[in-house]
């Protein structure tokens, strides 16, 4: 049976890069550096990037929770990503984004005022 949600891993060909881009945006190094495979902790949850594979922008989309969904899609297209999805409110207050980091990932947000985190397992 599910848990929930651990971890999301991106695709980092080039991982040095990808390492500084993200540490960047999450205003952080990560807690699990090798040169396999970097780890950041976000919430509670695992964002990692993986050297040894593809960077795509089709298959699952995660969305990574935000407060301000605006004001972290302005700062992700100032810091090199591209839009893929613009914001929208998708109802009942949720917003949702996508942009294309600069590696060729789909990264999803999403402002939800109904998400419950003391649900999270």
């Amino acid at each position: 049976m599910l848990l929930g949600l651990r971890t999301v891993i991106y695709p980092a060909p080039d991982l040095a890069a990808a390492k500084s881009w993200y540490s960047k945006f999450l205003g952080q190094k990560p807690y699990f550096d090798q040169p396999f495979y970097v780890g950041f902790s976000v919430g509670g949850f695992e964002l990692g990037l993986l050297p040894i594979a593809a960077p795509g922008t089709t298959g699952a989309r995660p969305l990574w929770g935000v407060q301000n969904i605006d004001a972290v899609y302005a700062k992700l297209l100032a810091i090199g990503a591209t839009a893929l999805e613009p914001v929208r409110d998708v109802g009942e207050g949720i917003k949702v984004a996508a942009v294309a980091d600069p590696f060729g990932n789909r990264l999803g947000i999403i402002e939800n005022p109904n998400f419950d985190a003391k649900a999270v397992r």
